[in-house]
């Protein structure tokens, strides 16, 4: 589950982060206004944490641009304004919640799972590629009656590669889209994964393989007839 957190105060923003991340989500953080605009539009995203107080562009623009692209992530604003008007104003403009500041973590992450349960009633609970069989639920793999249950970065990558099955996944991707932005990972850390997905699938016995594309990067596709 990939989280974007936009919200300028860094402390707030690092202490969230540490409470996602121990939570499993994985957190790609931005401190203003238009890097939230420019990473928001990555459609990638289960969820976007989105303060309304920042440079650049306050969150209020950033969430109606967003809207008028047709960027449907569901958006939870956070502000410390909790008057009524400016709720309104929040959920008026598209976003799909709003926590006023000072909010309890227990509670932001109960309403980041409430907003996932009702995005994934939008999307298929399952995603399919030849005889594989990935469970969006509880990070099972399986083929042939037999079931492995992922890491989360295992489930992560093997997510987009089946959500574009035949289709080449750049290692930098990989590591934007999981590790972040920020993310102090070697970019190996990718070869390392892919190494670990290849020997489960394998005790899975699937028709498919992770094929690689020597110094570009990774595609899903059916083993063999």
């Amino acid at each position: 589950m990939r989280i974007l957190l936009c919200e300028d105060e860094k402390e707030l923003s690092n202490a969230i982060s540490t409470i996602l991340k121990h939570k499993n989500y994985s957190v790609d953080a931005v401190y203003d206004g238009q890097s939230a605009l420019d990473c928001g539009r990555d459609e990638s995203y289960d969820v976007i944490l989105l303060d309304i107080m920042m440079p650049k562009m306050n969150g209020l623009e950033v969430l109606k641009q967003l809207r008028l692209e047709k960027i449907q992530t569901p958006i939870l604003m956070l502000s410390a304004k909790g008057e009524v008007e400016d709720k309104i104003k929040g959920l008026d403009s598209g976003a799909d919640d709003y926590l006023p500041k000072p909010f309890a973590m227990a509670e932001l992450v109960a309403r980041i799972r409430a907003l996932t349960r009702r995005q994934s009633e939008l999307v298929d609970d399952l995603l399919n590629f030849e005889d594989l069989e990935l469970n969006r639920m509880n990070y099972e793999m399986s083929a042939n009656g037999q079931a492995i249950r992922l890491s989360n970065k295992e489930y992560q990558m093997l997510e987009m590669m089946m959500t574009h099955p035949n289709r080449i996944i750049s290692t930098e991707t990989f590591m934007e889209k999981i590790w972040g932005y920020d993310s102090e990972a070697e970019i190996n850390v990718v070869w390392v994964y892919i190494s670990a997905l290849r020997k489960k699938i394998l005790q899975v016995e699937a028709n498919v393989v992770i094929q690689a594309a020597r110094g570009v990067g990774y595609k899903l596709v059916k083993a063999h007839d």
